[in-house]
């Protein structure tokens, strides 16, 4: 998938991940979209529920071993 952005966050864990995309996606137009790579497990739900909460678009969740991929469309 396209990205405009990416953000790795690997190694940090809750709420790193989510307070560097929403850092991240202040500097964002909308409709851009951030590609984020993860290992906290706990981000899947992080996402999922930030996503619903902000109005951004959760685009995809893919795990590959112990890394999680987002792709997060901005509002």
């Amino acid at each position: 998938m396209d990205c405009d952005k990416e953000l790795d966050v690997s190694g940090l864990f809750c709420p790193l991940p989510i307070l560097k995309t929403k850092q991240l996606l202040a500097t964002m137009l909308s409709g851009q979209v951030v590609k984020i790579i993860a290992t906290d497990p706990a981000a899947a739900i992080d996402f999922q529920v930030f996503s619903e909460n902000t109005g951004n678009e959760l685009l995809s969740i893919s795990k590959n071993h112990d890394t999680l991929i987002f792709f997060l469309r901005k509002k």
